[in-house]
């Protein structure tokens, strides 16, 4: 008889379709305790669901880590809702989470998703209305239970960072029955009590024991708070509504305490290492100011009018060395043409002529006669010798056509 044969794929393939056509399978919640729990780099998780009957594999990839609000750690009791599918590769059915809460919390965390939900519609999460921490908070207010760890770990790390600060404790009641009405009159008192910045928050607990952080109530009196508020409740797995109303989230009360208190000693090393730059630049700054003055004293010197004055003087005094000895040049070229001058009117003076036996011969009239023409017979003319003067008359004269000649 002819049977008929499948491979392996085929098997594969018509069971995955079955599994596909299965509604419930395709949107169920598994109950269960985390096993072979691991993180890959890629951003998936692998893990396993247990009871005392039997395991069954589970994969969250990375697009749906928003529906996962903790770091899931071995051992815990979760309830995960996703589909049941196979995989064909290996022939294994797996389940494929789409959301993973901690089991027993499922009402709480609806509560939680839809309070969450409301209060960012309302836009009370908008990083606009979102206050600064002040850097150097001298009073931090704190809202938080009296006694536990959460007070003495802010306590103790404030003092240790900044022994200055005062710390204002509210003791509010965190857990149970009239939780959020506590926290909400902390809140308010703080407000009021000019202080620099509030922590609200205790330690961890349950998604129950947290619930008061949860409350519309909180939510509101936190974002209504002039002064800047640091949430820290629980660990850093723990996620509450305070903390997205908050100006800021710190993951445990010891790093809130961090936040708020600068630390002192710190400070104050940057505060004397700020002053040794200072005084260096200071010293710096003496130094080029005392060149730059000694540089203006020079100066100063050289443009003081009584140094100017005195180069004037100098000056005069140059000015007149050369014009003395200007002059002087000038007089000694004087006197040499002068004595050149007398030398040539010495050797033109009639005095000169005269005393080498020559005449000069004056007609009536004071001119020199020069020609016979100029006088006539009968007159009285005057003859100039070197040692004087002879007076004679005109008897008679002759013209000589070579001295006539000669004179012209």
């Amino acid at each position: 008889m002819a049977r008929n044969v499948y491979s392996v794929k085929q098997v594969n393939a018509y069971i995955k379709n079955m599994f596909a056509q299965d509604y419930m399978l395709n949107c169920i919640y598994v109950r269960g305790e985390i096993s072979n729990l691991k993180y890959h780099t890629s951003g998936h998780i692998y893990f396993s669901l247990k009871d005392e009957s039997g395991t069954i594999a589970c994969v969250m990839f990375a697009g749906q880590r928003g529906g996962l609000s903790f770091r899931m750690c071995e051992g815990q009791q979760v309830i995960a809702l996703g589909s049941v599918a196979v995989y064909e590769r290996s022939g294994a059915y797996q389940l494929y989470a789409r959301e993973i809460r901690l089991d027993g919390e499922g009402a709480l965390f609806e509560r939680f998703q839809l309070l969450k939900k409301e209060l960012e519609e309302m836009g009370m999460f908008a990083p606009e209305y979102k206050k600064p921490i002040p850097a150097f908070a001298s009073r931090v207010g704190v809202v938080t239970a009296s006694t536990g760890a959460a007070v003495r770990d802010i306590i103790n790390i404030s003092k240790r960072r900044n022994p200055y600060v005062q710390i204002v404790l509210y003791p509010a009641q965190v857990q149970g029955e009239g939780a959020k009405e506590s926290i909400v009159r902390g809140i308010r008192v703080l407000d009021a009590a000019d202080v620099d910045v509030i922590i609200v928050g205790r330690g961890g607990g349950s998604m129950e024991d947290l619930w008061a952080f949860n409350e519309e109530e909180v939510a509101r009196a936190i974002f209504d708070c002039e002064t800047p508020v640091i949430s820290a409740v629980g660990h850093e797995t723990d996620t509450t509504i305070a903390d997205y109303v908050a100006d800021l989230r710190a993951p445990t009360p010891s790093a809130a305490a961090e936040l708020a208190v600068y630390e002192y000693v710190k400070f104050a090393d940057r505060q004397r290492e700020y002053q040794v730059r200072m005084n260096r630049i200071l010293s710096q700054q003496i130094q080029l100011n005392r060149m730059r003055l000694r540089g203006y004293q020079t100066k100063l010197q050289y443009l003081h009018p009584q140094s100017l004055l005195r180069d004037y003087r100098q000056r005069t005094v140059d000015y007149e060395n050369q014009l003395r000895i200007r002059m002087e040049d000038a007089l000694e070229e004087a006197r040499h043409k002068f004595a050149l001058y007398a030398e040539i009117m010495n050797g033109l003076s009639p005095l000169k002529k005269l005393s080498q036996g020559y005449s000069y011969v004056q007609g009536k009239d004071g001119l020199a006669l020069k020609s016979v023409r100029q006088t006539n017979q009968g007159e009285e003319i005057s003859i100039y010798v070197t040692d004087g003067v002879l007076s004679a008359v005109v008897t008679g004269k002759k013209e000589e056509q070579v001295w006539a000649e000669t004179a012209k």
